[in-house]
């Protein structure tokens, strides 16, 4: 089933590879400023789509959210299944769509993904 958005955490001393991976895989990529520890910008590929980059959301882990169901992936582990091999780094995404109506109990569950598997852990981004 396809995600109405994708997000996925990758460190921040990756971001510029993950610029250049995303045009090498989908299009060109347009970005704005920075403002603060955001920004914002949008690929285009087959589709414009919005992302928003946000700096240390996790501790060293930025979060990059593509605002958009018009993806080349359907969900957040796709996503960070092509992005650790594009890039071989480890890349973090949420086990599933969650929403704040289906409680906490799943909220920390998450998946870590590298070029040798895919793996779930409680990960509790709780400042």
């Amino acid at each position: 089933m396809r995600q109405p958005d994708i997000e996925i955490y990758l460190k921040e001393e990756f971001l510029e590879e993950l610029g250049t991976w995303l045009e090498q895989q989908v299009g060109r990529l347009d970005l704005g400023p920075w403002s603060g520890t955001t920004r914002r910008g949008t690929l285009h590929g087959d589709a414009a789509i919005p992302l928003m980059i946000v700096r240390k959301a996790a501790g060293k882990w930025a979060s990059i959210w593509f605002e958009s169901d018009r993806t080349p992936w359907a969900t957040d582990l796709e996503c960070a299944r092509a992005l650790a091999h594009g890039l071989n780094r480890e890349v973090r995404c949420s086990i599933g769509g969650w929403e704040e109506q289906h409680g906490e109990a799943d909220a920390d569950r998450w998946y870590k993904v590298t070029v040798a598997g895919e793996e779930e852990f409680t990960w509790a981004l709780k400042p």
